[in-house]
């Protein structure tokens, strides 16, 4: 079997060359912007690409779009871009830019026609399950947009019981400040959880739409000002402290699944995005660990952890 190798870089007349070294380190594709033949510059020397390229600032103009794994509207859904949430550009083709997620580094494929140059200084976010943009400071105007909860907005001025965005209005009892939640922490994620008890679960999800595990939990860990990975198993690896298995659980504890996560309500009850409900819901802990183990997991509670 061959061996992967890694670069080793050196100077010549200015230019910045790579030759393989050895044995490369493993690293997680789905947040490592490589492929075969193209990397992000900043993998130069650390993975094996046929060109390297400077990525580009854009950001999503669509209210919602969808991450593939492939360029194309059928291949898999990994996640998702909001309205205002950056993305950095990589390759433009056919319609398809790659690149990767700029608040989670999750690397895919999306329409070229939901992206715009540069980033934005986001303001606000979007705390409501979902809300609407109006044409004008009046409910009664022309809907321009239906964001969801996480939408990040740039935030201009208040008009009466609206608050003006570059798309719109919208109502102000919809949105919060970013740097307010940044306070909040972890203290409120159940609450935020709670809210969208309901919401479809949406495999790549990661919205007041619709969501899977991991993204109902990164959502909500974002609404508190906490940064977190996308998938399941990086969660389980990034957040919070293990707790002693005599400890009782308490609200916000995070619990782990093979391949799932949730929120704990209480001691006892869990709100979490699953595919038996399809929806996010709100179960006994000890039915989620039943029917897990019911399916053949012999652990199944891979992690619990305390934020």
């Amino acid at each position: 079997m061959s061996q992967a190798t890694g670069l080793f870089g050196t100077e010549s007349g200015g230019i910045r060359r790579f030759r393989l070294s050895g044995p490369a380190p493993r690293h997680d594709i789905r947040i490592t912007p490589a492929r075969g033949d193209l990397a992000d510059i900043r993998l130069a020397g650390k993975v094996f690409a046929s060109s390297y390229v400077a990525a580009i600032p854009y950001h999503c103009v669509a209210a919602l779009t969808t991450l593939h794994r492939a360029p194309s509207d059928i291949a898999e859904a990994v996640s998702q871009l909001r309205l205002g949430d950056g993305f950095a550009v990589l390759e433009i083709a056919g319609g398809w830019c790659w690149g990767y997620c700029l608040d989670d580094g999750y690397c895919g494929y999306v329409r070229a026609s939901s992206l715009a140059r540069d980033t934005i200084a986001a303001t606000h976010r979007v705390t409501a399950r979902s809300t609407l943009i109006f044409a004008e400071a009046d409910f009664k105007s022309p809907i321009v947009m239906r964001p969801a909860m996480g939408t990040s907005l740039v935030i201009s001025e208040e008009q009466g019981h609206f608050s003006c965005c570059g798309q719109g209005y919208v109502p102000t009892g919809h949105i919060g400040r970013i740097d307010d939640s940044a306070r909040t922490g972890a203290e409120a994620i159940a609450d935020m959880a709670e809210r969208l008890i309901g919401a479809p679960y949406v495999w790549g999800g990661r919205s007041g739409d619709g969501l899977d595990c991991s993204g109902l939990v990164q959502l909500v860990l974002a609404l508190g000002g906490i940064a977190a990975p996308r998938d399941s198993d990086q969660q389980q690896e990034a957040l919070g402290i293990e707790i002693d298995p005599a400890m009782a659980l308490q609200r916000n504890d995070l619990v782990f699944f093979p391949h799932h996560v949730g929120i704990m309500v209480d001691a006892h009850l869990l709100v979490h995005a699953n595919s038996d409900a399809m929806c996010v819901s709100v179960e006994p802990l000890d039915n989620v660990v039943a029917r897990l183990s019911s399916r053949g997991h012999e652990q199944a509670i891979t992690a619990r952890k305390r934020l």
